[in-house]
């Protein structure tokens, strides 16, 4: 049974009787002050959806002449200032601009491009794709061919097309590509890996959870732990991670979290990351799930790791419930 339709929930929702004029002068106030007003920031940015958010910084510049994203970054320092600016950007901008950090800072971040790059719609990966050359000039394509190498190289590229098929499912073939992805575990050439790629970023969601069930039934073994028997690398999380985007996408983003807070020391970049770019979307799935699969809630595990302003912005994204502190 295919469960991709299950209900998706974001932790951010437009906010009622919104005033873009009234919130931009607030935030103007609050960056003009002696010292910044960031619990004011804070208040004003996390509770507006996106697309409120870029009509307050229009009002902004039509007020003050003056860019909003700059202010936010001459005004604010360190992660309380990646997560304002990061609000701040549309989606599409937003997965561009970590996408070009990832694949042009010092060290590739592998990360990144396969958090991005596993789990985004075919219109999501078109939009981001145009986003990327607006703003860098550059083709996405092109940099990860450059930037990246190898069976890993090969399969960013693929889903970097975005040309997944949608929708369609046909059970009569659904054994055959099973067979192909046990063989391209057991064979391990060039040529099987290619096959295992072309069918994980080509084929439908819907027709995917039906070759997981007959790769289940032929091999007696889930798909995930045969490809971390038989691949390692960046290739391998890669392809895990298509796997588990496939079968429930909160719970890969709950598990990435997870890792991030507690495998990495809180990385930063991965846990701001993941809470703006779903917090309209399925946040409030991944909390759920957080809080199913490792027994403390996402606020409780932030609070624990985060402090200040950056705490409290990181908290109000992820908006917990009183019974999760």
């Amino acid at each position: 049974m295919y469960c991709g339709d299950y209900q998706t929930q974001g932790t951010i929702f437009p906010a009622p009787n919104f005033n873009p004029i009234m919130d931009a002068q607030v935030l103007g106030g609050a960056l003009q002050g002696i010292s910044c007003e960031k619990d004011v920031l804070i208040d004003i940015l996390t509770q507006r959806c996106n697309s409120q958010r870029l009509m307050i910084a229009e009002a902004y510049r039509d007020m003050y002449g003056r860019d909003l994203i700059t202010d936010l970054k001459e005004n604010l320092s360190h992660h309380f200032k990646e997560v304002m600016v990061g609000l701040m950007y549309p989606p599409a901008s937003y997965d561009a601009h970590e996408l070009w950090h990832a694949l042009k800072g010092v060290d590739t971040e592998e990360n990144c491009l396969i958090d991005i790059l596993a789990s985004r719609s075919n219109m999501e990966i078109f939009q981001m794709k145009e986003a990327y050359l607006m703003q860098y000039n550059n083709d996405l394509q092109q940099d990860i061919d450059s930037e990246t190498s190898g069976h890993f190289r090969d399969t960013l590229m693929n889903l970097a097309q975005g040309t997944r098929m949608e929708g369609y499912a046909d059970p009569s073939s659904a054994a055959q590509d099973a067979m192909i992805l046990w063989e391209a575990c057991q064979r391990k050439t060039g040529e099987h890996k290619d096959m295992l790629q072309m069918i994980l970023c080509n084929k439908s969601y819907q027709q995917l959870w039906m070759v997981f069930q007959e790769f289940q039934n032929i091999s007696g073994q889930d798909l995930v732990d045969a490809i971390n028997e038989c691949y390692d690398g960046y290739f391998q999380e890669l392809l895990v991670a298509i796997v588990l985007c496939v079968r429930d996408k909160p719970s890969y983003f709950a598990y990435r979290l997870y890792n991030a807070i507690h495998e990495f020391g809180f990385h930063n970049k991965t846990v701001i990351r993941i809470l703006i770019a779903r917090s309209e979307i399925d946040l409030m799935n991944i909390r759920q799930r957080y809080k199913e699969r490792y027994g403390k809630s996402l606020f409780h595990d932030i609070k624990h790791f985060a402090s200040g302003h950056y705490e409290r912005a990181l908290l109000a994204i992820c908006a917990g419930d009183a019974e999760d502190y």
